[in-house]
């Protein structure tokens, strides 16, 4: 097998790995990945526009994630409200329910991330990191995780 071959098979393993362990916390909660994704996006930045979500979702394709919000919506997780700047958008954020799971998805994604943590066992994660940003680079998924990180080294006010 290629080189090549096998990291994109290892990349791809880790990948629903992950997610399975993640959908199975997240099991309990009643919530997807998808879903846990748009309400830790929220609290970390909330308001925002639909568009300006999509443009931070790294799980949909696409800058429209109105069908992920809306179920989100019906179960009482995300308000939507009339911009006050612009009556044309709607801004999301989180209820006070939504809050709540957000805060507990945290926390299951701070025990998935303390396991990757361990299985990297002392090998240059900042290596593989460089690496895979350098992939992703100019894609759909590269660029939403690229805003991210730009928000993300913002400082808060």
């Amino acid at each position: 097998m290629r080189t090549a071959e096998e990291l994109r098979f290892l990349i791809l393993a880790a990948q629903r790995e992950g997610n399975r362990l993640l959908g199975q916390a997240l099991k309990p909660l009643g919530l997807t990945s998808s879903q846990a994704e748009v309400l830790r996006i929220l609290e970390e930045h909330q308001p925002l526009t639909l568009t300006g979500l999509g443009e931070l979702l790294i799980c949909e394709s696409g800058n429209n994630p109105s069908r992920l919000v809306d179920r989100l919506t019906a179960g009482g997780l995300v308000d939507r409200q009339v911009s006050a700047l612009d009556r044309r958008h709607i801004e999301l954020s989180l209820t006070e329910e939504g809050g709540r799971l957000a805060r507990r998805v945290a926390g299951i994604e701070e025990d998935l991330y303390r396991s990757i943590d361990d299985a990297a066992g002392g090998h240059d994660l900042q290596q593989v990191t460089g690496f895979l940003r350098t992939f992703v680079a100019g894609l759909p998924a590269g660029q939403a995780l690229a805003r991210r990180i730009a928000i993300s080294e913002e400082p808060r006010s």
